[in-house]
């Protein structure tokens, strides 16, 4: 393998890993993740779609609007 065609790919990588981490810094999921999550460990079951993920890892994050002591 050349230096030359590596180079797009590790681009393509790097890309891939800062918006992952920007997106886990301001709390939003990880929906890709998810799936690949899903697709390796849990093929037998349908996963959920984005806009029912989000609103289990928001609940998740900040609960049922009670609000918390610390």
């Amino acid at each position: 393998m050349s230096l030359g065609s590596s180079l797009p790919e590790a681009g393509r990588y790097l890309t891939r890993s800062l918006a992952q981490s920007l997106r886990l810094m301001v709390g939003l999921p990880d929906y890709d993740a998810y799936l690949t999550h899903m697709e390796r460990t849990h093929p037998e079951q349908a996963p959920m779609s984005y806009e029912a993920f989000f609103r289990e890892r928001q609940e998740a994050r900040y609960g049922s609007g009670r609000g918390r002591c610390c």
